[in-house]
């Protein structure tokens, strides 16, 4: 049986945290929540989650400067990041990418669309771990000699 997937809510907006937590409930998961930039990372760090949906515009740390740090750190640069957010401008999604995000979703957000992304960046990251455990595997049995 596989481990239930773990999905962090980063908005600084109760409302849009309700929201969004209540559109998971379709999702088997386990769901927590940030309420700024800074305990995003804090809570990266104690909760291990598979999928961060990240606002931009939260205090302390910015969602941009959230997704550079977990994408710059060897240990969290394989959490999947989907930036959630008001700014559609053509710059804001450059910088979004630039950040390293993985996908982004403007608000208001669609809940079928929103579903459908969270599965498959769900799928996404147990490939992504998957592959990441092979290649480790072929590692070791290259170190032991084997064939």
């Amino acid at each position: 049986m596989t481990a239930k997937h773990r999905i962090l809510i980063a908005d600084d907006n109760q409302a849009n945290c309700e929201l969004l937590e209540a559109y998971l409930a379709e999702v088997d998961c386990d769901v927590d929540i940030a309420e700024d930039g800074q305990k995003t990372l804090d809570k990266v760090a104690s909760f291990g989650p598979d999928l961060i949906l990240l606002d931009v515009m939260m205090p302390k740390l910015s969602g941009f400067e959230v997704c550079k740090q977990l994408k710059r750190d060897e240990a969290t640069k394989g959490i999947m990041i989907l930036m959630v957010t008001a700014l559609n401008e053509l710059g804001d999604i450059e910088r979004a990418v630039e950040a390293g995000t993985n996908d982004f979703l403007s608000k208001p957000v669609n809940k079928v669309e929103l579903l459908k992304r969270v599965e498959n960046m769900l799928a996404l990251k147990s490939i992504s771990d998957e592959n990441e455990r092979l290649r480790r595997y072929i590692e070791s049995m290259e170190e032991d000699g084997q064939p």
